[in-house]
Formats: structure tokens, C-alpha cells, sequence
């Protein structure tokens, strides 16, 4: 809690360093989400040059996030099979060019 009785009221009693920000979602519902001041200063700062909305930008940060996130869930899979079959990175090479050369011969 800001040790400023006002800062408090004008953050809603968050940290100075922290303020929530107010998304608009495309669906009729309400979310919060807290950032850092510099770090939100930042987005807002990214979103003006891009002539967008704060909302925008969050939007595409998030997608971001979730495809990176899908493709290391996706990485972490392939490690784990490869691992339990007993492959390692020396046959890749092997390996894609048996699976050419029988696709060739269909």
C-alpha cells in the first residue's frame, strides 16, 4: 500500500510502481490486468507511434505469448518422444532422409 493516503485512492490501492489497466475484450465482459508503470508507460508509448489502442497491443502480446507457448509445449513433446525412442540429434538427418526416400518409393 503507497504510503501517499492520495496515491493510494488515485491507483485504487495498488503500488505506485503498479496500475491496473482496463481492457476491453471483444466479448461483453470486464478484466484487469496489473502492470508495471514503466512497463505500461511502454505499451502506452508503443501503441501511439502504431496509432492503436493499448487494448490492441495487449491483444497481439497475448497471442504472442500463447503461439510461443504452443510452439515450446510442441518442442518439449518432440524432445521427450525423440528421448524415449532413443534418438538423438546425430540422426535427424538419418532419419529425415530415410522418411524422404520412402515417401519416393509410394
Amino acid at each position: 500500500m503507497p504510503r501517499n493516503p492520495s496515491l493510494a485512492a488515485e491507483s485504487g490501492g495498488l503500488s505506485p510502481l503498479c496500475r491496473n489497466v482496463k481492457i476491453k475484450p471483444a466479448v461483453a465482459t470486464g478484466n484487469n490486468v496489473s502492470l508495471s508503470e514503466p512497463l505500461l508507460a511502454e505499451m502506452e508509448a508503443a501503441a501511439r507511434a502504431e496509432h492503436r489502442s493499448v487494448d490492441e497491443v495487449v491483444g497481439d502480446a497475448v497471442k504472442k505469448y500463447l503461439e510461443n507457448r504452443s510452439w515450446v509445449k510442441m518442442l518439449e513433446y518432440g524432445q521427450s518422444r525423440a528421448k524415449a525412442l532413443g534418438y538423438t540429434e546425430d540422426d535427424v538427418e538419418r532419419l529425415i532422409a530415410e522418411t524422404r526416400a520412402e515417401k519416393r518409393s509410394c
